[in-house]
């Protein structure tokens, strides 16, 4: 991914935080000589040796998953908030443009088995249960739903390199109260969390 560098984060535990807080994301990868994309849970975990690591699983109808094995390397894609900032606000004149919050993860993936798969999803389903009002349980599920599980396929990705782009008005310092103060302004949740994102830069 193309990063200026004002607005490459390279604040590792920042990145953690945020792919914990955003754990939908796009798994790309080659199929037939082509990109194919799909957007599922992408959970960041740690493997058995401490390192971290994503994990996921897709329906086996999905075909993507057929071509794991001769296209081991993989692109992981997470979306953050976004906003359009008007140069209307700006004190000089200047083009308009677009904040956002972007992660890409690139690593090496391997099919879980069916005993692991299962563990993963356990850690899944816990996880996003924990603040519901009624959380259920996988342990809870009888026998014949659990074997659902065979109808997915299970993976984990190496980690290889991580590229966050934080594009937050950090060339404009100047511009900043009033860029907050008009995304504020706004409705929409991605316009209100990129103006907390700047207004809480040092």
């Amino acid at each position: 991914m193309y990063i200026p560098h004002y607005y490459k984060n390279e604040n590792i535990d920042e990145i953690k935080t945020f792919l914990k807080e955003n754990g939908f994301g796009i798994l790309v990868n080659q199929v037939d000589g082509k990109p194919w994309a799909t957007h599922i849970p992408l959970e960041l975990n740690k493997d058995y040796q401490g390192n971290d690591v994503l994990e996921g699983h897709i329906s086996k109808a999905n075909p993507q998953w057929k071509a794991f094995e001769a296209s081991k390397d993989v692109l992981c894609i997470f979306n953050g908030p976004h906003a359009y900032v008007s140069s209307s606000w700006y004190n000089e004149e200047e083009v308009p443009t677009w904040d956002y919050i972007a992660v890409h993860v690139y690593g090496k993936l391997k099919v879980l088995n069916e005993e692991e798969t299962m563990e993963s999803l356990h850690r899944l389903v816990d996880k996003y249960e924990a603040s519901s009002k009624n959380p259920i349980s996988l342990h809870d599920m009888s026998p014949k739903t659990l074997k659902q599980v065979k109808g997915v396929v299970g993976f984990q990705i190496e980690i290889k390199d991580i590229q966050a782009a934080y594009k937050l008005s950090q060339t404009r310092p100047q511009d900043h109260p009033k860029i907050v103060s008009e995304l504020s302004e706004r409705e929409d949740y991605g316009s209100k969390a990129i103006a907390q994102k700047i207004g809480i830069q040092k």
